[in-house]
Order: structure tokens, then C-alpha cells, then sequence
């Protein structure tokens, strides 16, 4: 099992930037992806970006130039570089990593994007 810590989130005026970190207790190398999701308030949570074991990378359209997702086998970490960030990216953001039918989530950053 993993068990994963999500960090950075805060508070950004509308055009800033934040970076949020995943830090993983195991290897992520045996993850077939890792992902960050988002859920805002009274809404599901939703794809943010996901970057395959062989560095595939996929975004939300919404997040498309904006985000970029990485990953650092070495570190167990993955990351979310957020350039950009508009008041509609206000949420909690959840690091997933999936193994086959598999999915581990950590317990959510809060981001906020407000002037």
C-alpha cells in the first residue's frame, strides 16, 4: 500500500503561481500513473492531469498550458507546477496513484484563488 502526502496548496491572487508536491511513503515506480484530481465545493471531484510510469502526460482542458505535472521516481514524488491560476481553480487537490484497478488517495490540499 501507499500512502501519500499532498503539500503546497495556500492562497494565490488571480495570475499567480503554485506548486503543489505529492510525497509517497512507497515507490511510485510500480504505479501505472499518478494523477491530481481537484473537487470544489458542491461539485465532484474532477481530472486535473496524470502522467503515465512512461512519462505520458494527459490534462484537464481547462488546465491545458496552464498546469504542468511531473514526476521524480528517485524522490517517490510527483508535482503540480500551476501558472496562471484563474479563481476557477479554487479546490481541494488530491494526489492518485493507480495500480491496475487499484487507486490510493492522499487527504487533500486547499488551494484558493482570490484577490
Amino acid at each position: 500500500q501507499v500512502r501519500l502526502v499532498e503539500s503546497g496548496g495556500g492562497l494565490v491572487q488571480p495570475g499567480g503561481s503554485l506548486r503543489l508536491s505529492c510525497a509517497a511513503s512507497g515507490s511510485i515506480f510500480s504505479m501505472n500513473a499518478m494523477g491530481w484530481y481537484r473537487q470544489a465545493p458542491g461539485r465532484e471531484r474532477e481530472l486535473v492531469a496524470t502522467i503515465t510510469s512512461g512519462g505520458t502526460t494527459n490534462y484537464a482542458d481547462s488546465v491545458k498550458g496552464r498546469f504542468t505535472i511531473s514526476r521524480h521516481n528517485a524522490e517517490n514524488s510527483v508535482y503540480l507546477q500551476m501558472n496562471s491560476l484563474k479563481p476557477e481553480d479554487t479546490a481541494v487537490y488530491y494526489c492518485g496513484a493507480h495500480r491496475f484497478l487499484d487507486t490510493y488517495w492522499g487527504q487533500g490540499t486547499q488551494v484558493t484563488v482570490s484577490s
